[in-house]
């Protein structure tokens, strides 16, 4: 946490649905996916007491100012407009801490696509049936960590993320291990923080994997652990 970019880049990765939650906070996603291909989120993230006291701590210990935003809105905004796929951003702070906004997404497909490396899969099957997968695996993970600032890889290597180390810890494991550096108190936060997910399709929803569903409407309510450990691959799938 060296510079002000440190604070842009890892508030890029915060509200970012299945790519970049790789720390402990909370989220709101309610968004609305295209026949096309495109997608409109409604965004609202804020970061967990006890993780905003540990990044405020850093800051301090770096000489920061202690009223500056840890949760750039701007700074987010221009992070996210320069992603592969995405469209227009429009996000505000609601406090130092957390922010709200729209995230368009013109192509779901290209989205965060990295060389071959795809972590989102959208198929438009015969007579009208389509389908998208989202899939994060410890093996592809060093290929999505690779997007990310190397302040960001070098906070989340403080928090001993295995997506980041590479260590093969189960989830148990590394809230073990948190709790034993950074106390309890931190590890049951990280340990508590979820996701929540709601999306509505252009057509009936047929089946849903990872969540629920009614109508057109998928839920998802992801564990922010499952995704700093990735102890098993974390897979997502609609079809309509």
């Amino acid at each position: 946490m060296a510079n002000k970019s440190t604070k842009i880049s890892l508030a890029f990765v915060l509200p970012l649905l299945f790519f970049a939650f790789f720390s402990s906070c909370s989220a709101r996603i309610d968004g609305t996916f295209g026949g096309g291909g495109a997608a409109d989120l409604t965004i609202r993230t804020s970061l967990e007491p006890r993780t905003l006291a540990l990044i405020r701590s850093l800051q301090n210990f770096m000489g920061e100012e202690a009223d500056d935003p840890v949760l750039d809105a701007n700074a987010i905004g221009r992070s996210i407009a320069a992603v592969p796929g995405a469209g227009r951003v429009s996000l505000r702070n609601t406090s130092p801490s957390a922010l709200e906004g729209i995230i368009s997404i013109s192509s779901v497909e290209n989205f965060l696509t990295l060389g071959e490396s795809r972590f989102i899969h959208y198929a438009r099957g015969a007579q009208g049936a389509s389908s998208i997968v989202i899939l994060m695996e410890r093996n592809s993970a060093p290929q999505l960590i690779s997007l990310l600032s190397p302040e960001v890889v070098e906070y989340l290597s403080s928090l001993f993320a295995p997506v980041v180390t590479g260590d093969t810890s189960t989830r148990q494991e590394y809230l073990e291990l948190v709790s034993s550096i950074y106390g309890r108190p931190l590890a049951d936060e990280i340990a508590a923080a979820r996701i929540a997910v709601r999306i509505e399709f252009p057509g009936p929803i047929s089946a849903v994997q990872g969540g629920s569903f009614s109508g057109r409407r998928a839920e998802f309510n992801i564990p922010l652990v499952d995704i700093l450990v990735l102890e098993n691959p974390l897979r997502y799938e609609v079809r309509w």
